[in-house]
């Protein structure tokens, strides 16, 4: 295949370096919006739910609109790059999350922001394997590009970091919808330097793009995460559960059938003939679904069982990412003595041994005595996020770069939207059959059962209205049964991270081929 790189002229020695970390900055930058957005999204959840009256299930929504949209495009977006220019689909992406941000901040309803949120995800789907094919091409030596992995990933982790603190801040000044209103300023000033840095490239060979298997990997995604999410209201075996999750499987199935006769695949299945390729990948995206899915029960518990503010919540979810940036910047060196293999799965059981410390936690327990979990998921996540991509990306062609980092994001956000349905839906499956358990016999209306049943913000709502003892009761009994949900579904977590991890150990090449 023949590659093609549209940029401007030769650069001397030191004017190259200058322009290359340039880029390398405004990627991470368009990077950091997108991660950014989860996290701030993540603090605003309770405030969310006191004033557009949002259940749990749609709490869920609000946060996987975005990411089905987003993992359900990002292999399109990948080819589109590859046949019309990464830098053209990169910039329509900040432009369209842009709008798709303004139009979340000024939502009047769940299903207005819901929708938003959806737009978003178009955006974001541009703009993700954009930047990651762009580095790999910018960054073409392999020590050079491990580099500029790290210090990609380690912005991943910033978006964590900054998230909770930028979004803690907002809501004790502004309402909710600031924490989608400061997306803006950041990806329009991404948008202009990128118009005059970054070089454009694409695959002059390249077919155009695949619009069915498009079309069936969104349908596929979009079932499977419909059913995990509505399970624990409308019953895991309820017929349209049942026919969402099973109709996912046959739709996928479908999917790789159409990718292996098609003359111009949206995903090349070649790419998972290599062992470090799919492993890696696997890795990744059980990574991910640790940290998504934690993350996003974590703000819960510490606003509405430890009582912190949003700003206060910031603050204590920092040491996570903090711990990951610093982490995630070396990892790469790491790797390249150590071997991929021995940091990835070091970094994964160190996640696991932290949701095991998490999954301990009582209605007792104070924030110090779950720091020292926070710690182990940064340093865990830190570890075996940069390796994996790195070997991701160091199996993939140069001419094939934007299909590479799409089905590689893809991996990163199907694993990130799966930890926040499947551990979502444990919790609040476990919660509602505690709830039932303890209010059995108290006479609870219905109407009023339905509130204490959607979420533990709401059950809250109604202690506090109900008040004196009764109310008191109330909120200890919500809460201690949110912790019960919260302890069952990082035990879940944990031993499929602890599986995955014993699966890389086995099969992830230590090192990359000659």
């Amino acid at each position: 295949m023949s590659y093609t790189r549209l940029s401007s002229p030769r650069l001397s020695g030191a004017k190259r370096s200058e322009s290359r970390g340039l880029i390398l900055t405004v990627l991470s930058l368009s990077v950091l919006v997108i991660n950014l957005d989860g996290t701030i999204l993540n603090v605003a959840l309770p405030s969310i739910v006191r004033d557009l009256h949002a259940t749990s299930s749609q709490l869920q929504w609000v946060v996987d609109a975005y990411i089905i949209v987003l993992a359900g495009l990002l292999l399109i977006a990948g080819s589109l790059g590859d046949h019309l220019g990464r830098k053209r689909v990169f910039l329509v992406g900040l432009t369209i999350f842009a709008v798709g941000s303004g139009l979340s901040a000024f939502s009047g309803s769940t299903g207005q922001l819901i929708a938003a949120r959806a737009f978003m995800g178009v955006g974001g789907a541009a703009v993700m394997p954009s930047t990651l094919s762009i580095l790999t091409n910018v960054f073409r030596e392999p020590h050079e590009r491990a580099r500029a992995i790290g210090l990609w990933s380690g912005t991943n982790g910033l978006g964590l970091a900054l998230g909770p603190l930028i979004g803690g801040w907002l809501l004790a000044h502004f309402w909710w919808g600031s924490v989608f209103l400061i997306n803006v300023p950041i990806a329009l000033v991404a948008g202009v330097v990128a118009l005059a840095v970054v070089p454009d490239s694409k695959n002059a060979t390249a077919a155009a793009p695949d619009v069915v298997g498009a079309i069936a990997s969104l349908v596929s995604v979009s079932s499977l995460l419909w059913g995990i999410i509505e399970a624990p209201s409308r019953g895991w075996t309820s017929p349209l559960i049942v026919i969402a999750i099973a109709g996912s499987a046959v739709v996928a199935a479908a999917l790789v059938w159409w990718e292996r006769r098609s003359s111009h695949p949206l995903v090349e299945l070649s790419f998972f003939r290599q062992r470090r390729f799919s492993v890696a990948m696997g890795g990744l995206a059980l990574t991910l679904f640790a940290l998504s899915g934690t993350m996003f029960l974590l703000t819960q518990y510490l606003q509405f069982s430890l009582g912190y503010s949003p700003f206060q919540t910031g603050l204590r979810i920092t040491p996570i990412a903090l711990v990951l940036i610093i982490v995630a910047s070396f990892s790469t060196t790491l790797a390249r003595y150590a071997g991929s293999k021995v940091v990835v799965v070091a970094g994964m059981a160190l996640i696991g041994l932290g949701l095991q410390l998490l999954s301990a936690v009582t209605i007792h327990t104070t924030y110090n005595q779950a720091l020292p979990a926070f710690f182990l998921l940064g340093i865990g996540s830190g570890l075996a996020i940069a390796p994996c991509t790195d070997a991701v990306m160091g199996s993939v062609p140069n001419d094939l770069a934007g299909i590479g980092s799409a089905t590689n994001s893809t991996a990163l956000q199907i694993g990130s939207a799966l930890g926040v349905a499947v551990i979502g839906s444990l919790l609040n499956t476990r919660y509602q059959g505690r709830i039932d358990v303890l209010l059995a016999s108290h006479g609870t209306p219905a109407s009023v059962m339905v509130i204490i049943r959607s979420s533990l913000g709401g059950a809250l709502t109604v202690a506090q209205r109900v008040g004196g003892p009764m109310g008191a009761q109330l909120a200890f009994a919500a809460r201690e049964s949110f912790l019960a949900g919260l302890d069952f579904a990082v035990d879940v977590a944990a031993a499929l991270v602890g599986a995955a991890a014993l699966i890389v150990a086995v099969l992830l090449p230590a090192r990359p081929p000659n």
